[in-house]
């Protein structure tokens, strides 16, 4: 990878009045992407190696990619616009001749960031917006040291 991108990962997931706020990056800084009910729980459930009594999207759609020789290679969170995150999936695939190709998609963050954790793959960020992200460390520590009973963590405003 090239300096410019930084890799990250999701450092936990809280409920919100809202949905969900996804705390991601590293040891320097931490920002938050917020995504739906539906999502975040997919998130949790990946980072916990939660079983599912049946396939979810994220699973059909890997198994999907898996079937035709295909596999998350990393996403890279890209851009910041009016409050919405934008990221690029980027896939390879390989087939029966072992030609592989690279496949770059638009994809929002929250799923990318899902089946990147699904398949181990790494997540980054552009350098020049990490430079921007607020940090959101400090509410993240309080936000784990409180418990979840005492959180009063809202949602996007």
């Amino acid at each position: 990878m090239s300096n410019d991108v930084l890799e990250i990962e999701v450092r936990a997931v809280f409920p919100t009045s809202g949905g969900c706020a996804v705390f991601v990056g590293n040891d320097e800084k931490v920002f938050i992407i917020y995504v739906d009910t539906t999502v975040g729980a997919a998130i949790t459930m990946f980072m916990n190696g939660t079983p599912k009594p049946r396939p979810q999207t994220h699973d059909l759609i890997a198994d999907i990619l898996l079937s035709l020789g295909a596999k998350v290679e990393r996403v890279v969170i890209n851009d910041f616009a009016e409050g919405v995150y934008f990221a690029r999936l980027i896939l390879s695939a390989e087939n029966e001749l072992h030609q592989r190709k690279i496949v770059e998609l638009d994809a929002r963050p929250s799923d990318s960031m899902a089946m990147a954790i699904q398949q181990h793959a790494p997540i980054y960020i552009t350098r020049a917006l990490w430079e921007v992200v607020e940090d959101m460390s400090g509410v993240l520590r309080k936000n784990e040291e409180e418990g979840p009973e005492n959180r009063t963590f809202g949602g996007p405003e």
